[in-house]
């Protein structure tokens, strides 16, 4: 008996260095980043970013918590402008706050996540023109700090959150080329 729970012990030890090694070798900073080609013109995208309001008209993450506390503070839109949320488990809490607009191409975003788990990141959309169409790109790019990498050994980062990418990007197609 004291020899399979050696044995036990010993496979667990192993498996746990495995994964703090394959940790270990991760990057320290990670980027998800999703594109898309919408027929509209960038005016008619870009006030559906800079503005959290907005966001509940085609953000992945809006639905997820049909209870979910939102704040909105500093400028109404634009550089300077804040949205705070508190949810469930889906949504967990955070802020976001424009840094930086240039209409109608460029929007950055500081990102701060509380609740599951803290994060600081940075979120950009850009749009340019190409004929008529404009080509939009989401882009979150952060450091990945040791807990982070353990997770990425479990699950692709750049799949769960490009998901959600994907799905609010249609949705903004979906309402600027009507």
């Amino acid at each position: 008996m004291l020899d399979i729970i050696a044995i036990i012990a010993v496979v667990l030890a192993i498996a746990i260095a495995a994964v703090l090694i394959l940790a270990a070798t991760k990057p320290n900073t990670f980027e998800v980043q999703r594109a898309i080609s919408i027929k509209a013109p960038a005016d008619r995208i870009f006030p559906l970013i800079n503005d959290f309001h907005q966001w509940r008209s085609w953000s992945p993450y809006e639905d997820r918590d049909p209870v979910l506390k939102r704040t909105y503070g500093g400028a109404d839109s634009g550089k300077g402008a804040v949205y705070a949320w508190d949810g469930n488990k889906n949504v967990g809490s955070g802020r976001m706050e424009i840094l930086e607009t240039s209409v109608p191409s460029r929007i950055l975003i500081k990102l701060d996540f509380f609740k599951p788990f803290e994060g600081h990141n940075t979120a950009e959309f850009t749009m340019l023109p190409q004929g008529d169409a404009t080509h939009l790109t989401w882009t979150m790019t952060g450091p990945a700090v040791f807990l982070s990498k353990v997770m990425q050994v479990f699950m692709n980062l750049d799949r769960m959150i490009g998901r959600d990418f994907e799905t609010g990007l249609a949705n903004l197609k979906k309402l600027t080329e009507k």
